[in-house]
């Protein structure tokens, strides 16, 4: 079936239509990353998003439910070059189309990705529809009548409805033979050092299972949780998820941090880095096309350290908004943009891109055992 991607500003594309049928909007974005469709797909960041990705062919090793990164896809609509006829893996248990047929996610295939993301890159992210049904008239005017991604809140769709303590399965396997494809067993989890709270503003799974591996024991908590009720849980320190939209739009959550900085030790991640810009008297802004795959080199100012890292975010932290108590310990070597911070006083930090990867490279991992080093000296 023919699909058209349409964009605000006029510009189609094209394709065949794999997955659901019918009509999507979201803001159009493109990820880097060559390998991780699932982790993308799945991860609550991309809420109100239509993903493209920039890798050739997509879909050769299927879905599997050990690598989604929550309970179900958040993109809007996903956008690839090839699908592969294939889905040849040992552990995959579902094709693509049918994990989208089964999610009603439209996809569309045969789309000059390369194009579309050069284009994207000069003019910008912007507004799009993705359909089986209308014709390029009406899909442009779709896209143009959608919202912005600028003000919207999309934390609460995502966010936990009820708090629950993680339990799930956390340690990693590895393969006893490759050739064989058996397991050998499972690394043997450390024993529980620190017991935290998480907000969950759309966390990754993968965080989850990282701060387990770390010796943490993890309450997560609904984004709308009052300071209140995390300090009557007297955790030994508070961890801020990555999310989707715009952190400027969060001031209900901004006003409950605010409250916690000052009480316990605090990591974040994306856009809990993006919210903790805002709690210390900063402010944030969007991105051109925004920071997304497992390719983004990132220097840390305090040692000189580069690493390769995994990121997923379309809003920066000011560098210039920041008050003179609060250091930018992280930049990306690509636009010079804020990829982490730190408060000189207090004992809180957060970095703009992924340690737990997911998909991507793990040369930031040790952040993990950063927080639970900062806890034990705040003790």
């Amino acid at each position: 079936m023919k699909a058209i991607l349409a964009l605000e500003d006029g510009r189609l594309f094209e394709g065949r239509a794999f997955g659901a049928t019918g009509t999507t909007t979201g803001e159009i974005c493109f990820n880097t990353s060559m390998t991780g469709y699932q982790e993308v797909i799945t991860d609550p960041s991309y809420r109100g998003q239509i993903v493209a990705m920039t890798y050739p062919q997509i879909g050769n090793y299927g879905v599997n439910p050990e690598d989604a990164e929550s309970s179900s896809p958040h993109v809007r609509g996903f956008v690839i070059g090839e699908l592969s006829p294939v889905a040849s893996n040992w552990r995959s248990r579902q094709s693509l189309p049918d994990y989208f047929v089964e999610h009603n996610i439209v996809g569309i295939e045969h789309v000059d990705t390369r194009a579309l993301t050069k284009h994207l890159r000069s003019a910008g992210a912007m507004r799009a529809c993705l359909t089986t049904e209308l014709d390029r008239e009406a899909a442009v005017a779709k896209a143009q009548a959608s919202p912005l991604m600028e003000g919207m809140d999309y934390v609460d769709e995502v966010s936990t409805p009820e708090n629950y303590v993680w339990t799930a399965d956390s340690r990693r396997f590895a393969l006893v033979n490759a050739s064989a494809n058996k397991l050998s067993g499972f690394e043997t989890l450390k024993d529980v050092r620190h017991r935290i709270v998480a907000f969950d503003f759309g966390l990754k799974w993968n965080i989850l299972r990282r701060l387990r591996q770390a010796g943490f024991e993890v309450d997560v908590v609904n984004s709308r949780t009052s300071a209140e009720a995390v300090l009557a849980m007297n955790p030994d320190g508070i961890f801020l998820s990555n999310g989707p939209g715009d952190p400027a739009a969060l001031g209900y959550i901004h006003e409950e941090i605010k409250k916690l900085i000052s009480k316990k030790p605090v990591f974040g991640i994306c856009l809990g880095n993006q919210i903790l810009g805002h709690v210390f008297g900063g402010t944030t802004y969007k991105l051109k096309f925004g920071h997304r795959g497992g390719n983004q080199p990132v220097k840390d100012l305090r040692t000189g350290r580069i690493s390769m890292t995994a990121q997923n975010h379309g809003f920066a932290v000011d560098a210039d908004s920041l008050p003179s108590n609060v250091e930018v310990t992280h930049v990306n070597l690509n636009d010079n943009t804020v990829e982490g911070i730190r408060h000189k006083d207090m004992p809180v930090f957060s970095v703009q891109y992924h340690p737990e990867a997911a998909p991507g490279p793990h040369d930031a991992s040790y952040f993990f055992e950063e927080f639970a080093s900062l806890i034990d000296q705040t003790k």
